[in-house]
């Protein structure tokens, strides 16, 4: 029985995890495991870059925003190293430029955080469509909302940077945040 067991968890494709979050990281990557894949880890785009280049991941989860460089630098390097590498971005900044700039650069999906094994995995194999899940594309009012809410967390909520970032006036940013999230 142990043999058969084996052979399946050799037959599965390896899997190189990377997220700046260690404790999404090592839930996920415990959570794969568990599935039979192989899983290594990564904490940063240098750690998973040395990754890459000891031994190529057949397939990668890649967070798209990291300390020290980005996720689309690490598939790149990924897709220079192994074009055949399954790439699937994870974000909890998701816009449609990066889904748009890492689908050009070879990724295979785009998920947002937070996202689980099984959706990770169904993503990786091509098992899984947002349709069959039930998930609706968000409306344009609800993207413009949390692209606002993105780019006020990254101004450690001022508002007149956010604006200015925005390239809107700040009192019309001051209205738009008065008012309710936009159902999806």
């Amino acid at each position: 029985m142990n043999q058969t067991v084996e052979t399946t968890r050799e037959t599965l494709p390896s899997i190189l995890l990377v997220d700046d979050d260690e404790v999404l990281r090592e839930r996920l990557a415990t959570a794969i495991r568990a599935r039979g894949y192989e899983v290594r880890t990564a904490g940063n785009s240098e750690e998973a870059l040395r990754e890459v280049t000891r031994e190529s991941p057949e397939m990668a989860v890649l967070d798209l925003r990291m300390p020290g460089g980005s996720g689309i630098d690490v598939l790149r390097e990924l897709k220079k190293q192994d074009p055949a590498t399954r790439v699937l971005m994870l974000t909890g900044y998701g816009s449609i430029a990066t889904a748009v700039e890492a689908v050009r650069e070879g990724a295979i999906g785009y998920l947002p955080k937070p996202a689980d094994a099984d959706e990770i995995l169904a993503a990786l194999n091509g098992t899984n469509t947002a349709k069959e899940k039930g998930i609706e594309t968000p409306s344009l009012a609800r993207a413009e909302w949390e692209h606002i809410q993105r780019v006020l967390a990254d101004c450690g909520g001022n508002i007149s940077e956010a604006a200015r970032r925005l390239g809107i006036h700040r009192r019309s940013l001051q209205r738009k945040l008065h008012k309710y999230p936009p159902a999806r």
